[in-house]
């Protein structure tokens, strides 16, 4: 069953409208998932658990029909972004992240592109391998993506100044002259590579998250919120965790549904969106 979050009990019928725009679900996320409609949903970022690195208290996951499901909930030219990490046994990467990505391709999603995680602080190296500071961002597609709001925060080099092609055009003078001139815009969209501060710089707003052993930055959840969806549209995590996707959904003006699992968890997801629609009433 879904639950809907209560931000406060003394609201009025237009608060109600704006919490029933947030859907939490404490369970299993495939069995949750089958009461979503077909084509229902806009954008899914979401991040499974990696390969064992952590102890998801005991819980596992159904990868393939996770797959599924997600192709058969998300909207055509709805995307998802499915955050990935792989694990190193004996000196051999498992590539699980890989395996998955073509199955998903497999399955009938378009890869749209693959974004690197980079994080600004990582954990201790190891004695005889580069220090490990990425993971894999990947970018599905259910065909061409209906959104596409690229980030421009990439500062330019030559920002502000004349840029001149080599077209030139002849005057009634005689003389040539280039009248294909542009200003270079002062920022540019950025690379497919996104650097995020980790650990303790991770939520800037709350410390509840950090109750959750493997967070998203809010501001890694928060760009791709803005790039692939659009104010009014469905946002799904189906393994929500600390409700990181929740919280700058809401904060974004989008619809959320969350899944989760872990009661544990579920309280803190449960704890920060309802924190953050307080902040908002």
């Amino acid at each position: 069953m879904f639950i809907l979050v209560r931000g406060n009990a003394d609201c009025n019928s237009d608060d109600e409208d704006k919490m029933s725009e947030i859907k939490l679900y404490l369970g299993d996320c495939l069995n949750a998932m089958k009461t979503i409609p077909d084509n229902s949903v806009d954008l899914v970022v979401t991040s499974p658990p990696y390969d064992k690195l952590r102890d998801y208290k005991g819980f596992t996951f159904n990868f393939e029909g996770i797959a599924k499901e997600l192709l058969r909930t998300i909207k055509p030219r709805g995307v998802v972004v499915w955050v990935v990490k792989d694990s190193v046994n004996k000196g051999n990467r498992s590539l699980t992240s890989f395996r998955q990505a073509i199955y998903f391709q497999e399955l009938g999603f378009k890869i749209y592109d693959v974004i690197i995680y980079e994080k600004a602080g990582c954990g201790n190296p190891h004695p005889r391998r580069y220090r490990d500071a990425f993971e894999y961002m990947v970018i599905l597609s259910k065909g061409l993506p209906k959104t596409v709001n690229l980030i421009t925060d990439r500062k330019n080099v030559y920002g502000g100044q004349t840029y001149r092609g080599v077209k030139t055009i002849r005057e009634v003078n005689g003389e040539l002259t280039n009248r294909k001139k542009t200003i270079i815009a002062e920022y540019g969209v950025r690379f497919n590579l996104w650097r995020y501060a980790t650990g303790s710089n991770n939520s800037t707003a709350d410390k509840i998250a950090f109750q959750h052993p493997a967070i998203f930055p809010e501001k890694l959840a928060k760009d791709h919120i803005l790039s692939w969806s659009n104010e009014g549209d469905t946002v799904l995590d189906p393994m929500m965790g600390s409700g990181t996707v929740g919280k700058m959904a809401k904060l974004n003006n989008r619809k959320f549904i969350g899944i989760e699992i872990s009661p544990e968890y579920f309280k803190i997801a449960q704890r920060r969106i309802n924190q953050t629609m307080e902040n908002l009433l």
